[in-house]
């Protein structure tokens, strides 16, 4: 049994999370049978990086990150900032309000070993803390709705074929204390 740190990041984890965001990221679309779109990877890259900065320059007004160690090695990653224009529009806006929990990214091997688990209880009792009461989650990758679905059940909307034939979007809205 691994034993996971879980704290706010600092600057001088930039680099290592850039690394673990191109990893997770790359090792996903490769999983879903998408690992040519390569401009796609990228994007998604580069946005968790903006995320993060946006983090670190705000010191967790703007977006707020948490991450997973072990030992000294990042393993895992979770966010929360304010709702995604994708969730808005598919949505029309219902969840403007709401933040958005994202980056639930954890490395390759350390992939069900609980990482996810500890990293979704810890920003649960985050947010009940800072008094938010509800967030929403999307996801539009088939491997994280399973986890997703188990977790949350059914999604408050299911965007059929979203991303192609057979790539469906789905957004959940959740109520912090039915979580925790």
């Amino acid at each position: 049994m691994i034993k996971v740190e879980i704290r706010r990041p600092e600057i001088k984890d930039i680099i290592e999370l850039h690394s673990l965001f191109r990893l997770v990221i790359t090792n996903t679309f490769i999983k879903e049978g998408i690992g040519d779109k390569l401009n796609d990877i990228n994007d998604e890259i580069n946005v968790k990086e903006k995320y993060l900065e946006s983090d670190l320059e705000s010191n967790g007004e703007n977006r707020y990150f948490l991450i997973a160690l072990d030992d000294e090695k990042i393993i895992g990653s979770i966010e929360y900032g304010p709702a995604s224009d994708l969730i808005n529009s598919c949505t029309n806006n219902a969840f403007k309000d709401l933040i958005e929990v994202g980056t639930v990214f954890v490395h390759p091997d350390y992939q069900r070993m609980g990482v996810g688990n500890r990293l979704l209880n810890t920003m649960y009792f985050t947010l009940k803390n800072k008094g938010i009461e509800e967030f929403c989650l999307d996801s539009g990758y088939m491997n994280a709705q399973k986890i997703w679905k188990k977790k949350f059940g059914k999604p408050d909307y299911l965007l059929k074929n979203y991303w192609g034939k057979g790539y469906d979007h789905m957004i959940w809205r959740i109520i912090v204390s039915d979580c925790c």
